[in-house]
């Protein structure tokens, strides 16, 4: 057998997307899942800065306190909500800034990559979701009375709404890359 050469007649330089990549890394050769990988991840980063707790009220005089308030009290970024709310998108981009880095290695891939962004994924959507079921729980629990009192309700805000559809289509992507690798490692 030549030198460089594997079973089955490839040469190690020269083996096509079907069968793994060249040697290095190419922007080129950054499948479509994987792209769609590293952008929701970064999307899932952009939402933590945007709010993801609004506050509001039904009665007027209520609403008009809440508007005297800082900006920040009443709309709360991911940072100020909670350790389940940031950890979620910073998973998700964890997850694929390693995919578009490591998923042009074909022992990497064969060896669990998709799967591993899949859990991310998973794990991403769970804190997300676990932050947004205790949305009301990012307020001492004087708080909460108060503002239940004054008839002050938690709602979403955009970043929540941006985060979980970044992590849905993480989630997609990441299955359709499992997919792909069971049906033969196709990129």
């Amino acid at each position: 057998m030549a030198r460089g050469s594997k079973p089955g007649g490839a040469s190690r330089g020269a083996v096509g997307r079907a069968g793994g990549a060249a040697p290095g890394f190419s922007l080129s050769r950054v499948s479509w899942r994987e792209w769609v990988a590293l952008a929701a991840g970064l999307v899932a980063v952009g939402s933590l800065f945007l709010p993801w707790t609004n506050l509001s009220a039904t009665q007027q005089d209520v609403e008009e306190a809440l508007n005297e308030l800082p900006s920040n009290e009443v709309a709360r970024n991911a940072f100020t909500t909670g350790f389940l709310a940031w950890a979620g998108p910073l998973v998700l981009v964890l997850a694929g800034v390693a995919v578009v880095l490591l998923g042009q290695r074909p022992k990497v891939r064969s060896s669990g990559l998709p799967h591993l962004w899949l859990i991310a994924a998973v794990v991403a959507l769970a804190l997300m979701v676990l932050a947004w079921l205790g949305i009301g729980w990012q307020f001492d629990e004087d708080a909460r009375e108060l503002l239940k009192a004054g008839g002050v309700g938690f709602y979403a805000g955009a970043g929540r709404y941006l985060g979980m559809a970044a992590g849905v289509a993480s989630l997609v992507a990441a299955v359709w890359d499992v997919r792909a690798l069971r049906r033969g490692g196709a990129r």
